[in-house]
């Protein structure tokens, strides 16, 4: 265990910016970045209070940002389907983990790339407030050691992972 660990840090070592607990990665190729990711954990809140099978969408609009199709169930599975679109741009490319995202108007919130796997296979998200938290990933769960490695790094970015909820998510990918 304490290798998988060890190489679960290894291997975001690379891309990752150290400058504190609110440090974002170094680089992010936003091409990589988009398509549909997975919710494996986050910290309550409101507009996701009751969801499961949570799934996040991004791609490119004509206008350079980026279009955000948040989806979900609500209380089970079988659920009635929620979904939210919003938007979301890079202010600073010098900084390109910190981006900002948009589901009202002209508000926008911190969406912090705080890790990310070195093939873009999960990602750890985060806000510098510390009160927003989620583990994405490209696929429905993640491999217990992967994920024992993504909640140190949490840790070591100062959030508490007692708080996390852990997703209910389909045994497969579901998508139409």
């Amino acid at each position: 265990m304490r290798k998988s660990v060890f190489l679960v840090l290894l291997t975001v070592e690379s891309l990752a910016v150290r400058e504190g607990e609110n440090a974002t990665v170094g680089r992010l190729d936003l091409n990589r970045y988009m398509g549909k990711w997975y919710e494996i954990a986050r910290f309550d809140h409101s507009f996701e209070r009751g969801l499961v099978g949570v799934s996040a969408e991004y791609s490119f609009r004509k206008d350079g940002k980026i279009r955000v199709i948040n989806s979900g169930y609500k209380d089970s599975l079988g659920g009635e389907r929620k979904r939210a679109e919003g938007k979301a741009k890079q202010p600073d490319p010098a900084d390109p983990g910190k981006l900002k995202v948009s589901f009202f108007l002209f508000f926008y919130g911190d969406y912090y790339v705080l890790e990310l796997d070195q093939e873009y296979r999960w990602a750890l998200i985060g806000s510098p407030t510390k009160k927003y938290l989620w583990i994405l990933s490209r696929t429905p769960h993640l491999p217990q050691e992967v994920l024992n490695g993504i909640l140190e790094l949490a840790r070591k970015h100062g959030y508490n992972t007692e708080k996390l909820i852990f997703v209910e998510q389909p045994e497969t990918d579901q998508s139409v």
